[in-house]
């Protein structure tokens, strides 16, 4: 669980797959536990915008210090990332940040060739080495400008 008094981040992943990526991210540093806390699927993308508008969103207002990060599939959507960004409450954006696979983590899961936590331990091993191996993936590459935002907000706390 976090504290509420010091900078944290909640996931919010779309799905079960989303959120064993997740798991893995978590377990590459057990350390990150006491940062990052994985919410339950919220069962499609659409979904994952309802609960940041009634549940997760009402819920930042009063923790300044809380970031989010919403894990969804973007199947091959070149407006997705555009229409999820307009839906974040003005006063969350800097605060909010959209991540996933450019299609959905099954097909990321192939051509890796690992398993869903495999890829969360590559990636964090990628944020951690502040390196691009994984992220250059064709199925990821389109998260670098979202990945950026995130890592400027997040490193001081996360990585030290």
């Amino acid at each position: 669980m976090t504290n509420k008094f010091t900078h944290h981040v909640h996931v919010l992943p779309e799905d079960d797959a989303n959120r064993q990526i997740a798991n893995g991210f978590l377990s590459f540093n057990p350390n990150l536990n006491r940062v990052i806390q994985i919410l339950p699927p919220s069962g499609g993308w659409l979904k994952v915008l309802n609960e940041l508008k009634t549940v997760q969103g009402p819920k930042m207002q009063n923790i300044p210090l809380r970031m989010l990060v919403l894990l969804i599939d973007f199947d091959d959507d070149t407006d997705r990332l555009t229409y999820v960004r307009t839906q974040i409450p003005d006063a969350l954006q800097s605060r909010v940040f959209v991540l996933g696979v450019w299609s959905e983590p099954e097909r990321l899961k192939a051509e890796f060739k690992k398993t869903f936590e495999g890829i969360g331990e590559a990636l964090a091993q990628d944020c951690a080495d502040n390196q691009q191996t994984f992220w250059n993936h064709e199925l990821l590459r389109h998260n670098h400008p979202e990945l950026e935002r995130l890592r400027s907000s997040v490193r001081p706390f996360l990585f030290e």
